[in-house]
C-alpha cells in the first residue's frame, strides 16, 4: 500500500475531501504521462516496441526540472539498486510512476491539511457525527484519530480498490494502455469506462474528469508534467514539514506559524480509538520506540 496514501488518510477527516482535493489538482496539473501525444496515423504491418525511459532520458529530464542541480541520484535509483531486480527501463518505469503517484497523493495532503486546519464544514460527515465535533479534535491528524472505526476502513478500502484499478491489466488495455513496467505511461491511471460498461454508470473519471488535458498540445502536456513532478517533490517536503512541525520539531518556515501540536503518532494509520481492530494494540505498543 502506498504510505502516501495512509499518510493523505490520516490527515482528512473524510474521503469525500481526499478525493475532491485529488480532482482540483488534476485540472491544475496535466501531465504529459495521463494524454497520449497525437501524432500522424501511420499504418504498421506489426506492432511498435514499447519506448520506456532510459538513464539517458533521466539525465535530460533533471536537467529540465532543476538546471542547478541538474542530475543527481547518489543512490543510483534505476540504474543498479533497483536494477538488479528488474531490468534498467523497467525499474525506471517503477520509480517514476511512484514518484509521480506520491506527489499528486502529497499535493492533495498539502492542501487537505490546510483546509482541515482551517475550515469547518456545516454537514455531518455520517449519521448523527457532525463535521464539527471531528475539527474539536484539534489538528487534521487528531481529527483523524476522532473519525469512527468504520469511517477510517471505508476509506482504507476505497483506496484499495483504486490501486488495484490503475494497476490492473484488463483496465489499462481497456484504454488501449500497458503497464508502466511493461511500456506504458507512468502515472497513467485508466478511466472508469470499463467499470461503466460492466457495472454501473459513473459520473466522472477519478483523472481530469471534465477532459481539460485532451487539447493539449504534446509541447504543453512536457511542460505541464514537468511542473507537477517538481511540485509533487515540493508537496512531499511541504506535507512531511507539517507534520513533523505538528509534533514540536524545529522546521524553518513552519515552526513559527503556530500550528496546533499533535500527540499521537502521525506515520500511524490507526490510534487507541481503534484497538479493537487485530493487531493494532500490539502496533501501538511501540509507537514513540522505534526513533
Amino acid at each position: 500500500m502506498n504510505s502516501y496514501i495512509l499518510l493523505r488518510a490520516k490527515n482528512s477527516a473524510a474521503a469525500v475531501v481526499a478525493l475532491l482535493s485529488s480532482a482540483m489538482l488534476s485540472l491544475v496539473a496535466a501531465p504529459l504521462s495521463f494524454a497520449p501525444a497525437v501524432g500522424p496515423f501511420v499504418t504498421q504491418s506489426r506492432a511498435a516496441a514499447p519506448v520506456m525511459e532510459t538513464v539517458e532520458d533521466l539525465k535530460a529530464m533533471s536537467t529540465k526540472l532543476n538546471p542547478v542541480v541538474g542530475y543527481w541520484n547518489p543512490l543510483s535509483l534505476g540504474e543498479t539498486s533497483v536494477g538488479a531486480a528488474y531490468d534498467t527501463e523497467a525499474a525506471i518505469g517503477y520509480l517514476r510512476h511512484a514518484e509521480i503517484k506520491h506527489g499528486r497523493v502529497a499535493m492533495a495532503a498539502f492542501v487537505g491539511f490546510c483546509v482541515q486546519s482551517n475550515v469547518c464544514f456545516p454537514w455531518d460527515i455520517a449519521n448523527g457525527i457532525s463535521h464539527a465535533s471531528i475539527a474539536a479534535a484539534g489538528n487534521p491528524a487528531a481529527q483523524w484519530d476522532a473519525v469512527p472505526t468504520a469511517g477510517k476502513l471505508q476509506i482504507l478500502f476505497a483506496i484499495g480498490l483504486l490501486e488495484m484499478w490503475g494497476e490492473g491489466a484488463t483496465t489499462l488495455a481497456s484504454c488501449g494502455e500497458k503497464h508502466y513496467m511493461r511500456g506504458g505511461k507512468p502515472g497513467f491511471f485508466p478511466t472508469f469506462d470499463l467499470f461503466r460498461e460492466t457495472v454501473h454508470p459513473l459520473p466522472l473519471d477519478l483523472w481530469d474528469p471534465l477532459g481539460f488535458t485532451k487539447k493539449l498540445t504534446p509541447e504543453k502536456k512536457e511542460k505541464a508534467l514537468l511542473a507537477e513532478i517538481n511540485n509533487g517533490r515540493l508537496a512531499q517536503i511541504g506535507i512531511l514539514g507539517m507534520l513533523a512541525a505538528s509534533k514540536g520539531c524545529i522546521v524553518p518556515g513552519l515552526d513559527s506559524i503556530g500550528l496546533p501540536q499533535y500527540a499521537g503518532e502521525p506515520m500511524a494509520f490507526f490510534s487507541e480509538t481503534d484497538a479493537a481492530l487485530p493487531f493494532v494494540s500490539d502496533m501501538l505498543k511501540t509507537v514513540g520506540t522505534l526513533y
